[in-house]
């Protein structure tokens, strides 16, 4: 007997936002540290720095997307309402 509601432990959400947070990181780093081969090659007679500083970008920006996904109170123009507060369709 299958429920239509059915609930889900706070600890697989929890799992599935690491997760994703890590899959993302592993992205942006990865494409941040394209860039910066590509520029340090093409641009800064391979030196290392654009290299550093493109990969750094990509973890500050994975950091910041896992820091909204985890406090999402931290997003700009979203507000917190109590279920109490909420009103009810009449």
């Amino acid at each position: 007997m299958s429920s239509s509601t059915s609930r889900v432990g706070s600890e697989n959400v929890v799992g599935k936002q690491f997760d994703r947070c890590l899959a993302d990181t592993i992205v942006k780093v990865g494409i941040g540290f394209s860039v910066g081969v590509v520029g340090s090659v093409l641009l800064f007679k391979r030196r290392q720095w654009p290299i550093m500083l493109s990969t750094g970008f990509g973890a500050g920006f994975a950091i910041n997307d896992c820091d909204r996904q985890f406090n999402p109170a931290r997003v700009p123009g979203t507000r917190i309402v109590q279920s109490d507060k909420i009103p009810q369709p009449q």
